[in-house]
């Protein structure tokens, strides 16, 4: 199942808040050290990196005499202001010790959702690293309400995965991997070796895993995160950042962490954007018929097929496609606002004009 990345393929590394940051709740140089260390050794063995770096808001804790993450917006958004400053300057200076510059990248989903802006981010991130750039990439948490919400940066460096063509996405963190249970509960947990993207105890470990304490991520982010690269077609491996040389041993095939092996074939640019790069608004509940339809059929979702809506929103915004348990099955580009649709659920769908979601709009999911 393991394979090395192949030469020359741009490899996305992420790091998480609980693996930069110190006991006195501020930046540890060691540890932006290691990772700096990580990033030089892909650069060497000519693995074009990529750097997406939590910590933002926990480089801030201390300007602000924080111990712990506030709920509060306004202050992380202080709190992400001060901080990034710190961070992206300690990296800078470190890379450039090396013999490296490094390039801020700040994105947020909005930016993601915006189809011209997607591709222009893809372009800039293709050109640094055709210059021998390091890209830093981070949310930005600054003004980005939404992100500060759900502090997905394991979620935007499958995005950043995919917008380079990356061989891999590595998910640094501070445990060996992913595990069959929570380690830290019961000692019969045990870590897994390699997986495949849907397996069912991706699901399991998923719903079971509890928030981290300094970052807002945790394991069900990592997971959720492997999957969105699997939909590239790029696989994820999850393991120790305090491991000497762990990426470039992850990178090399050599068993390390957890691998997630992504799906065989990729989706297409334009459907991967709708499924990962745009926000969702809303969601569509259908009946068995329609999942089937869509699922072995690869039909268009047809109102006669719906059974409920939820939220506000209009023709034009991406939506989840549910099914009757609530299980996701797809994403799509509604062609119809929830108000219509809730006046039309179930009937043909003459009476509204059209497909719902037309095929060539729609992601299967599961």
């Amino acid at each position: 199942m393991r394979r090395p990345v192949s030469p020359g393929s741009p490899v996305v590394v992420k790091v998480g808040s609980s693996s930069l940051i110190g006991t006195d709740g501020g930046l540890d140089d060691g540890a932006v050290q290691s990772v700096v260390a990580h990033m030089v050794a892909l650069a060497e063995k000519g693995y074009p990196p990529v750097l997406v770096t939590s910590g933002s808001i926990a480089a801030g804790f201390p300007s602000l005499g924080m111990t712990h993450r506030p709920t509060d917006i306004a202050e992380l958004q202080v709190a992400a202001a001060i901080g990034q400053t710190k961070l992206v300057e300690r990296y800078a200076k470190q890379f450039a010790d090396r013999g490296f510059a490094a390039a801020q990248v700040l994105l947020t989903k909005d930016v993601l959702g915006n189809r011209v802006q997607y591709l222009n981010a893809r372009a800039a991130l293709d050109q640094m690293l055709g210059l021998g750039v390091i890209p830093v990439v981070n949310e930005n948490d600054t003004v980005a309400v939404d992100e500060l919400k759900l502090g997905d940066n394991d979620q935007l460096a499958a995005i950043t995965a995919h917008l380079v063509g990356a061989g891999m996405l590595v998910i640094l963190t501070d445990t060996e991997g992913l595990f069959s249970d929570d380690p830290r509960l019961t000692s019969k947990a045990q870590l897994l070796s390699a997986v495949e993207h849907n397996d069912e105890i991706l699901d399991r470990i998923r719903r079971a895993t509890r928030t981290g304490v300094l970052g807002s991520g945790g394991v069900a982010t990592k997971v959720t995160a492997a999957r969105m690269a699997a939909f590239s077609g790029i696989p994820t491996v999850i393991a120790d950042a305090a491991v000497t040389d762990v990426v470039v041993d992850a990178v090399g095939g050599v068993e390390v962490g957890t691998w997630i092996d992504p799906r065989p074939d990729s989706l297409s640019a334009r459907k991967l954007w709708i499924a990962f790069g745009l926000p969702t608004f809303g969601a569509i509940t259908v009946d068995d018929g329609a999942v089937d339809a869509i699922r072995a059929g690869g039909a268009s979702l047809l109102a006669v097929g719906l059974t409920k809506t939820e939220g506000d929103f209009s023709r034009g915004d991406a939506v989840e496609v549910l099914d009757g348990s609530g299980a996701l099955v797809a994403k799509g580009i509604s062609r119809f606002g929830s108000d219509v649709l809730a006046d039309t659920a179930g009937h043909h769908s003459d009476t509204i004009g059209g497909e719902v979601i037309h095929r060539d709009d729609l992601v299967v999911l599961r």
